[in-house]
């Protein structure tokens, strides 16, 4: 896991969850980093860093891409 760098920062759980089951899909190994210490205390994610996604530096293009798919097709109703 020491190989393992962040690609992104989330600052509350719950914006982790769909990416979370998508990265689980495709068998992408990953690490979301103080996840519980932000889900216990989510007024504090900041000082905490955030929930920071951390993945092998082989998996960042797929999962940069993963990112950019969820961005662009979020539509706010």
């Amino acid at each position: 896991m020491t190989e393992f760098q962040t690609i992104a920062i989330f600052n509350f759980p719950h914006e982790i969850f769909v990416l979370k089951s998508i990265l689980e899909n495709e068998g992408i190994p990953f690490l979301f980093q103080n996840e519980n210490l932000v889900a216990v205390n989510p007024l504090a994610s900041y000082a905490y860093g955030g929930i920071q996604l951390k993945v092998h530096p082989n998996d960042f293009e797929k999962v940069q891409q993963i990112l950019d798919n969820l961005n662009s097709n979020l539509e706010i109703v």
